[in-house]
């Protein structure tokens, strides 16, 4: 039995909207224990002693490698690729001819030679550089990949073990580690170190908003390597990140982790006839159109805009510029109000019908979260990932607004379907509420702790 095609699936409902707001998309769950102690303990070490967290089974990989591969990679990302060589790292991203998100990942540059590249992330972006590449082969051009998916659908190891150490005494622990200083290595620049006397790559980067690095190698290493920095953060209070805390990681950095895919157009028509539908996800959340495009993102929309660079051509670059010289919002961060969201978790108990349920530590209905922002009654951005920051104690979502819309603004969430989709993550029985949230950057830390809690 073949797989349905999302251009099947589409017509099946009626609409690509009707399909993504009632498909069944299972609650992703990262494939390592759900709390190690308790999640806001976890959650708390990133931003108070350190964190190690296990990158190694929750993200898709495809392997990459071919003297054609970066003219076909230039040809669907704005990324620049005159500067990228073995030893960096980049966060590509993707458009449409209408210079609409697509996805992003962070493609690595390892080596030359077979599988020396490697995009990892979610399956959105990589499911359309897999579809360019096999379009690149098929055409005789020399461009090879290798998907491993994550591990709750590939059998047997990862390729890499993926450790991150992240928090304010991350270079202490370093120190430990190496019997000196921690590695001078620019940010998204990979340098290669040992651990344990074996051979890691490091790549240096944040997630969480604290500095850190990512620690990588065979899998072969990885019981080895995670001892060591387990035994050297012994004395800095290291802890280990459960699925539960990990989950809520892009709240602190400001990364968005699912932006909206624009793949409804002309010009993806070929690759909806080769996309199964189980993989185009669902939208969860008081965002409801019958237009596709409500859901579009640009890239200067979530931040993303800091990728592009205009010094080639690829597709969808002249929307892109338009775009560009026209930015109508901006990543923001979304402090919501603590009565009004002590006032959906009331509901719960109260007689009646209740509020949508509000998970901690994230709250994520559909593998798209998209929320109506108003201010004044008018719609004024989409609020995408939502979920509570121990250490802050603080319930927050990522969101892109009017670029007239200030920080410290005060706006509305509006919470709860209508009409309630047939999703099952979504209780059938539940009423829309609004929930106030003051505007603050992305990321949001200066802003809370100094001005949003300065009388606190």
């Amino acid at each position: 039995m073949t797989s349905e095609s999302l251009a099947q699936a589409i017509t099946r409902a009626g609409g690509a909207v009707e399909l993504l707001r009632n498909q069944d998309w299972p609650a992703f769950t990262f494939p390592v224990a759900p709390e190690f102690t308790n999640w806001r303990d976890e959650q708390r070490a990133w931003n108070a002693t350190v964190a190690l967290m296990d990158q190694s089974h929750h993200m898709t990989q495809l392997f990459l490698w071919g003297d054609d591969l970066i003219p076909m990679l230039s040809g669907i990302s704005p990324n620049t690729f005159a500067t990228f060589r073995p030893g960096v790292a980049k966060q590509l991203i993707s458009v449409n001819q209408d210079g609409y998100l697509v996805g992003d990942g962070i493609l690595f540059y390892n080596s030359d030679g077979p599988e020396g590249l490697v995009l990892i992330g979610h399956h959105l972006l990589i499911d359309w550089v897999r579809f360019n590449a096999e379009k690149a082969e098929a055409r005789g051009e020399d461009v090879h990949h290798r998907l491993e998916a994550n591990s709750h659908m590939r059998q047997g190891p990862p390729t890499f073990y993926r450790y991150e150490l992240q928090g304010p005494r991350a270079d202490e622990v370093m120190e430990q580690v190496f019997g000196g200083p921690a590695p001078e290595i620019k940010f998204f620049h990979i340098g290669e170190v040992e651990i344990a006397g074996r051979p890691v790559r490091a790549l240096r980067h944040g997630m969480a908003g604290q500095p850190g690095f990512e620690f990588y190698g065979p899998w072969a290493d990885n019981e080895v390597v995670l001892q060591a920095l387990l035994d050297a953060g012994a004395a800095f209070d290291i802890r280990r990140v459960g699925a539960k805390a990990y989950s809520a990681t892009p709240l602190e950095s400001g990364w968005v982790p699912t932006p909206f895919p624009a793949i409804f157009d002309d010009d993806f028509a070929e690759y909806r006839e080769w996309l199964p539908a189980a993989r185009a996800g669902s939208i969860g959340g008081s965002l409801y159109s019958t237009d596709i495009h409500d859901f579009y993102l640009t890239p200067y929309d979530i931040g993303l805009g800091k990728s592009v660079r205009f010094d080639h051509d690829f597709h969808g670059r002249a929307a892109l510029e338009r775009h560009a010289e026209n930015q109508r919002r901006r990543k923001a961060t979304l402090l919501w109000h603590a009565d009004d969201v002590a006032a959906v978790v009331r509901s719960q108990m109260e007689p009646g019908v209740p509020a949508k349920f509000l998970d901690f530590p994230k709250a994520r209905y559909g593998l798209f979260q998209m929320d109506e922002v108003r201010r004044d009654g008018a719609q004024v951005g989409i609020s995408t990932d939502a979920g509570y920051i121990a250490y802050d104690q603080l319930y927050m979502s990522l969101a892109t607004i009017d670029v007239d819309v200030p920080d410290g603004a005060e706006v509305e969430v509006v919470w709860g379907e209508d009409p309630v989709s047939h999703k099952p993550q979504v209780d059938a029985r539940h009423r829309q509420v609004r929930i106030r949230a003051t505007v603050a950057p992305a990321p949001y830390h200066e802003f809370a702790r100094t001005v949003y809690r300065a009388d606190d």
